[in-house]
């Protein structure tokens, strides 16, 4: 409204308002300080900072921790119904299989395989549930934190090794609720060295399946393209963790799936440490009488001499998914605006 006010008054005096403030001292004094003050004084030096962000590091990570905490506290529909989930499902696996963990029940190779197949169903069941209820969560921290990176407030390195610290008592609470409700009902042996490497084993894969829904979120632009991803991922878990198709029977070209399977280290574990040193226990499989340890090294190809190897493999998947958790944060961008 004021430029066609402006232009029919120019039209009407015939004068150029633009023209006569560039003719005008007004113009030339404005003129004469912007260029005195583009020109630094003598003596002075452009002003910089020893660091990108006001804090260091550390005081990066505690004020996202601080921050994620409140997140996670005040969000009851991804953490509570976590907790209840694998409640229930602690309760459900713990009935289906009463007592089949029993090393004394288990008289052939159905025995045997009922509590494999145990094991496989309730870590896949469990990981999986945390792995597509953590991807809603994740979308939308992550854009807060678009918004907060710009503003410089701090690095995505902090941000997400913050994100990664805050998940870990939360797991920690659901293998406890796991040990102390599935452990004893499936009648799995309550011996220290056992239940230490079930406890560690279980912890890791919740962890790995965790961190992959963390991970395949930060590398897609959305959480539809994420749950696809995570999908083949599952399928290729089910298919390649040695269970279904025991690795001696694996053609030798997808023996690589086969190692670069997560649940194929997991399983080595749980099968080896709960089973693997059974030597004395004989059991009759396909019509021969053999030990539980024999089958499982011959039949599913688990040998317990490789167990500090899988201990060592299991634990680097989710530092490894958690590392490319961080890196994605801070290099890629799917904002629109």
């Amino acid at each position: 409204m004021l430029e066609v006010t402006s232009t029919s008054m120019e039209t009407q005096l015939g004068v150029d308002f633009a023209q006569v403030y560039r003719n005008s001292s007004m113009y030339k004094d404005k003129d004469e300080l912007i260029r005195r003050l583009s020109i630094p004084p003598l003596g002075t030096s452009n002003l910089n900072f020893p660091t990108r962000y006001p804090q260091k590091f550390w005081e990066q990570f505690k004020a996202c921790l601080w921050k994620q905490n409140l997140s996670y506290w005040r969000t009851p529909s991804y953490n509570l119904v976590r907790i209840i989930f694998i409640t229930v499902s602690c309760i459900a696996f713990g009935v289906l299989f009463w007592q089949q963990g029993n090393i004394d029940s288990i008289n052939d190779q159905q025995g045997l395989f009922t509590i494999l197949g145990c094991m496989y169903g309730t870590t896949l069941f469990a990981g999986i549930n945390n792995c597509q209820s953590v991807m809603p969560f994740i979308s939308i921290e992550r854009s807060v934190v678009y918004r907060e990176r710009f503003a410089g407030m701090y690095s995505p390195w902090a941000y997400s090794f913050a994100q990664v610290a805050m998940e870990i008592p939360y797991v920690f609470v659901q293998i406890l609720l796991f040990m102390f409700i599935a452990y004893p009902m499936i009648g799995y042996a309550w011996e220290p060295t056992k239940f230490f490497w079930f406890f560690y084993t279980m912890f890791c894969t919740l962890l790995y399946f965790l961190y992959l829904g963390m991970m395949m979120v930060s590398i897609t632009p959305n959480i539809q393209v994420a749950s696809i991803l995570a999908s083949m991922f599952y399928t290729i878990q089910n298919l390649m963790s040695g269970f279904i198709v025991p690795a001696p029977q694996i053609p030798k070209w997808w023996l690589w799936l086969y190692y670069t399977s997560p649940m194929s280290w997991t399983l080595n574990l749980f099968f080896t440490t709960q089973f693997g040193y059974e030597d004395d226990k004989k059991i009759e499989v396909f019509g021969e009488t053999t030990s539980i340890a024999a089958f499982v090294r011959d039949y599913f190809g688990f040998r317990h001499d490789l167990l500090p190897l899988a201990a060592i493999v299991l634990s680097a998947f989710p530092i490894v998914f958690a590392t490319l958790f961080g890196y994605s944060i801070s290099k890629l961008n799917f904002q629109r605006r």
